[in-house]
């Protein structure tokens, strides 16, 4: 599947398909701290992921009035 991350902006390539929460342990990236989109759609960590999938990894942004 083909992974898309976001800050810094990066691509890479995992074979075989897998759940979100599995792509996200691979990836060392804490589920608390990002959004995760499979083919434009936003998806939990307990879905699962196609081969073939486009999944796009963005970290949640927050902020306040100052």
């Amino acid at each position: 599947m083909k992974i898309e991350l976001r800050n810094p902006t990066r691509t890479l390539e995992i074979a075989g398909a897998m759940s979100v929460q599995k792509l996200l342990n691979k990836l060392d990236v804490n589920s608390a701290s990002v959004l995760v989109i499979c083919d434009g759609t936003l998806v939990p960590t307990d879905a699962f992921l196609q081969d073939d999938a486009v999944v796009e990894i963005r970290n949640v942004i927050s902020g306040g009035a100052g």
